[in-house]
């Protein structure tokens, strides 16, 4: 798998201070969308063992609260195989950190018999806390919403979902919700 970037102390891609991976390779192609260079699968470099241990020192500080993985598309069958051996190891090793993961795929088919449903995706998604989900609609664009940029896609807090047994969508703070200070 290749990935376009890497951004350390990131705070637009989810709560708090995070690291974020950029994958690259998409097939959604998505009008509009902020990064059209990561849908080529061969955009950016090798995503080797030395830059996931990179990542997983990265988030060691306690001020960073965790992963976000997003790109292009991280839930492509190929992507998927190359993400869930390191998103296991960063629960295994950082278990209070948070995994938030961006996909323009909607979570109701990956959890179906979907076109992107592999042998892996259970695993990579039981390692994810919070999931984005949703292609990104131009039309719908909204720049008042927080993580996310139309109002098709959702925020579901995957814990809490998993526990429930429902579609649980995570609750921002309420100063954030409001937008009034």
């Amino acid at each position: 798998m290749k990935y376009g970037n890497i951004k350390y102390y990131d705070i637009a891609d989810g709560e708090g201070v995070r690291t974020s991976l950029f994958v690259s390779g998409c097939t959604h192609r998505c009008a509009g969308c902020f990064q059209p260079e990561t849908w080529d699968f061969s955009y950016g470099e090798e995503f080797t063992d030395e830059v996931a241990e990179k990542i997983l020192q990265s988030i060691e500080p306690a001020y960073v609260q965790g992963i976000t993985v997003l790109g292009g598309e991280p839930m492509e069958p190929d992507n998927q195989r190359a993400l869930v051996g390191f998103l296991e190891t960063a629960k295994e090793r950082h278990p209070k950190k948070t995994i938030w993961l961006y996909t323009g795929d909607v979570y109701e088919d990956l959890i179906a018999d979907g076109p992107r449903r592999t042998e892996v995706t259970d695993r990579l998604l039981a390692c994810v806390d919070v999931l984005v989900d949703g292609p990104y609609v131009a039309e719908l664009k909204d720049i008042t919403l927080r993580f996310r940029g139309s109002s098709n896609q959702r925020i579901i807090d995957l814990d809490q979902t998993r526990r429930l047994g429902r579609i649980v969508l995570w609750e921002d703070e309420p100063v954030y919700s409001t937008h009034t200070m």
